[in-house]
C-alpha cells in the first residue's frame, strides 16, 4: 500500500471518528438534561461510527500482517490519535450518563 493509499484510510479514520467524537458530545449533553435514553441511543450511533473506523483499520493491519508493506504518513497517525482519544471519550461519556442517571435518582 503506497503513502497515498494509507492517507486516504487515514482520512476515512479521522471522518469516522470525528463523526462519534461529535455525537458523543452531543449525547453528554443530553444526558446533562436528563435525557437518558437519547443520550444511550446517541452512544449507540457513534458506536457505529466507531465499528466503521475500526474496521478500516484492522483491514489495514490485515493487509501488513499478510506482509503487503504499507508506507504510513502523518495523516494516517492523525487517524489513528482521532479514533482512540474517541474511544476513550466514548466510556467517559458511557460512565457521565451513569452518573448522571444516579445523581437524578
Amino acid at each position: 500500500m503506497n503513502k497515498e493509499e494509507a492517507t486516504m484510510i487515514g482520512f476515512e479514520i479521522v471522518a469516522y471518528a470525528g463523526e462519534a467524537r461529535s455525537i458523543l458530545v452531543e449525547a453528554l449533553s443530553k444526558a446533562r438534561n436528563g435525557e437518558f435514553d437519547e443520550a444511550e441511543r446517541l452512544v449507540g450511533e457513534a458506536n457505529e461510527s466507531l465499528v466503521d473506523a475500526h474496521n478500516v483499520q484492522t483491514n489495514m493491519l490485515a493487509k501488513e500482517a499478510s506482509g503487503e508493506n504499507i508506507e504510513l504518513g502523518f495523516i494516517m497517525v492523525h487517524g489513528q490519535d482521532h479514533l482512540m482519544t474517541t474511544l476513550l471519550l466514548k466510556e467517559i461519556v458511557t460512565d457521565f450518563i451513569e452518573l448522571y442517571r444516579r445523581v437524578g435518582d
